[in-house]
């Protein structure tokens, strides 16, 4: 069965997939304000929030708390630096096989996974 989404719900799903990158909820609220589609910033945290319980939402937590989110488009890896807060995107992924065996294991329903590393870029290291 088809979840009904609210309107503000359809207007963040539809900003997302045009933006098509991380966005803060701050964020989100303002690209909808200057799109004249002005819905309260309580009404997108609340939007948010129901996205990602439906699985169609991702978020990524920076290390100063902030959340980001985005469409699940695939799993992401960072390398985070404490410092300047420079993210770096790697492709490997070593826990795939771990995320089916959990899967099969127990009656969870995975739908992404994150894995950051946090430390200091080379730039932040001199």
């Amino acid at each position: 069965m088809k979840t009904q989404r609210t309107r503000s719900q359809e207007k963040i799903l539809s900003l997302l997939k045009v933006l098509n990158r991380f966005i803060s909820a701050q964020e989100i609220y303002l690209e909808l304000r200057k799109r004249n589609q002005n819905t309260g910033l309580a009404t997108v945290y609340r939007s948010l929030e129901a996205l990602k319980l439906e699985g169609i939402l991702q978020v990524r937590t920076l290390a100063s708390g902030e959340s980001l989110y985005s469409l699940v488009h695939r799993d992401q890896h960072h390398l985070t630096c404490l410092n300047c807060g420079e993210s770096i995107l790697i492709d490997e992924c070593p826990v795939h096989e771990l995320e089916s065996h959990l899967q099969q294991s127990h009656p969870f329903k995975v739908f992404y996974h994150t894995l950051e590393f946090f430390g200091l870029c080379d730039r932040c290291q001199g």
